[in-house]
């Protein structure tokens, strides 16, 4: 997919989402039609939320295989996103120091936190079975689409 057709999938997600979720203040539901959206957009690999329960990042609503039930803080990409407060993209999961592999097929991640004011409530785990997936056209648009959240 191009810079520009990636974009333009984007844009026209992001509006959709804005759509979805208006006037639906369940953030679970939200949680729900939102990775079903992103999913069904760029055909990820693994699309879901992991929120934030007594400490540790809970898995949420999410489209894609079996994953991995808790990560702790500062753990794998998940708990270093919620740790550091950031957005990360791994281009290889392999060579991120103490990834977590939920899935042996997971080559790729982006990780967007979702903040409640300053602090952090849950993140959004995006996993593709390419390396080098993710760039700052998906930071930037799941950081949009994580805002309405």
């Amino acid at each position: 997919m191009t810079g520009s057709d990636k974009q333009k999938r984007y844009e026209s997600l992001y509006r959709q989402i804005e759509s979805v979720i208006e006037g639906e203040d369940d953030a679970i539901a939200n949680m729900a039609n939102v990775s079903s959206l992103i999913h069904e957009a760029f055909g990820f690999w693994w699309t879901g939320f992991y929120i934030v329960k007594d400490g540790v990042l809970v898995l949420g609503p999410f489209q894609g295989p079996v994953a991995c039930t808790r990560i702790p803080f500062g753990k794998g990409v998940c708990g270093t996103a919620w740790e550091r407060q950031e957005t990360i993209v791994v281009p290889d999961v392999h060579l991120f120091p103490g990834h977590i592999a939920c899935s042996s097929l997971s080559r790729s991640e982006i990780v967007v936190p979702i903040f409640d004011g300053t602090t952090v409530k849950a993140v959004l785990d995006i996993d593709s079975k390419e390396l080098a997936t993710f760039d700052e056209t998906d930071s930037h648009w799941l950081e949009r689409i994580t805002g309405l959240l």
